[in-house]
């Protein structure tokens, strides 16, 4: 038998958790009645969040091992600290 759980959620989190199910191709109802299920049978609860990455940080990240590897906008290999204020005075 089906029952009803009313809860109250913020609506940013209950509007990315739904859309995320629907990525996956589930109901939002079926990854709260997989949690609960899993809570009952673990007794224990489990949160994490991965992080990930911002679409303008990727961009950032990619454009910058492009030029990592072209050895571009790279400063060179130095011996001492004198060698590095000398370097960074001349630009």
């Amino acid at each position: 038998m089906k029952t009803v759980i009313n809860i109250k959620a913020d609506k940013e989190v209950k509007e990315s958790a739904k859309k995320l199910a629907r990525e996956l191709g589930l109901p939002l109802s079926a990854v709260i009645n997989a949690q609960l299920k899993q809570f009952i049978r673990n007794r224990s609860l489990y949160l994490a969040q991965t992080p990930r990455m911002t679409p303008k940080l990727e961009k950032l990240l990619e454009h910058a091992e492009k030029d990592f590897k072209s050895w571009k906008n790279m400063s060179p290999i130095f011996n001492s600290a004198d060698d590095a204020i000398n370097y960074l005075s001349r630009l």
